[in-house]
């Protein structure tokens, strides 16, 4: 018990630190499209496919010394699925946020963001009200083979771990000779993405897969497994932006408007439908289904973009 107490503070420690670079690298993917679009940058949306690959490195690592932690499938690509990663994307542009970017916007005192959560519930309800009714011949189906992830060498794992372990000493030097950096007010997008990749995949492997928006899918069909657990890394994380915005002055109370709510509300039920039909947010989707190589997450994170692409350039079109 002491054992398991122990592990779960460590993790719960995971979980507050990602959740602290999520604030302070401004992490969004909204955001991410909206510098490509804006200004020509792929600065954010680089650092995202990064988190990827710290999670990939992670994984061929546990996996090259047999320690690998419960993962999750793959899944059947289906036209279903694309359409639930547009209403992601487009649930992503309402609510302006991601569910990264509400973490984030949060941490900083935006409280109308503790909205999302609540509609992403919601929305992964109503479609499972839809699915045994309208749509009830919409089952996603499994891959049965395993990822290739784990059919790739050892050495592989090695060479990323070198490049892992180059840019940790990176960020370290930055860190001794301007020491200021790590109370800057926004990090720069990789170094957060590094703090991130980290976080999660240790939280990972001590507490099996843990995503919010996967905590939340699972509650609204039902499946109530290690409810408390997961309740108190979500805790965690949300803690650890706030603190976040809070060190540097960044968290300032805002009021609270209707069309707030109502904004948030749409946004996390469009994106808790999308997340139900991929299955998978993006949350999910970068840190385990993309570092997994699975088809199916690759895909759903591209439409999302794409979607968050058209939605901000109409949008800007009607303002003109």
């Amino acid at each position: 018990m002491l054992a398991l107490t122990f592990t779960m503070l460590v993790a719960m420690l995971l979980a507050a630190t990602m959740g602290f670079a999520i604030q302070r690298g401004g992490t969004c993917t909204v955001a991410a499209i909206d510098e490509v679009l804006r200004k020509r940058r792929f600065n954010r949306l680089l650092s995202l496919l990064e988190a990827s690959v710290w999670v990939l490195g992670g994984l061929l690592i546990a996996h090259a010394f047999n320690l690998m932690p419960p993962m999750p499938a793959g899944w059947v690509i289906t036209p279903w699925m694309v359409l639930g990663a547009a209403l992601l994307g487009l649930g992503a542009a309402i609510n302006r946020a991601c569910v990264f970017g509400a973490i984030a916007r949060f941490g900083s005192g935006e409280w109308a963001y503790l909205a999302a959560p609540v509609g992403f519930f919601i929305g992964c309800v109503l479609w499972q009200v839809l699915g045994q009714t309208i749509l009830a011949d919409h089952v996603p189906q499994k891959i049965a083979t395993a990822s290739i992830v784990f059919q790739a060498p050892t050495v592989l794992a090695w060479m990323i771990a070198a490049w892992m372990l180059w840019r940790v000493v990176k960020l370290a030097i930055v860190s001794v000779n301007d020491p200021k950096a790590l109370l800057a007010k926004v990090w720069e997008p990789h170094a957060a993405t590094v703090v991130i990749g980290i976080t999660f995949f240790l939280a990972l492997f001590l507490a099996g897969p843990w995503a919010y928006t996967d905590a939340l899918a699972d509650w609204a069909r039902g499946m109530m497994s290690n409810t408390l657990q997961r309740s108190l890394l979500l805790f965690a994380l949300l803690a650890g932006a706030v603190y976040g915005g809070w060190t540097v002055g960044r968290f300032k109370a805002t009021r609270v408007t209707l069309a707030g709510l109502a904004r948030c509300l749409i946004g996390g039920a469009l994106m808790g439908a999308g997340s139900v039909m991929i299955p998978g947010s993006n949350d999910g989707l970068i840190l385990t289904g993309m570092p997994l190589l699975w088809p199916h997450a690759w895909l759903a994170f591209s439409v999302m973009c794409v979607t968050i692409a058209v939605f901000l350039k109409t949008t800007q079109w009607l303002q003109k």
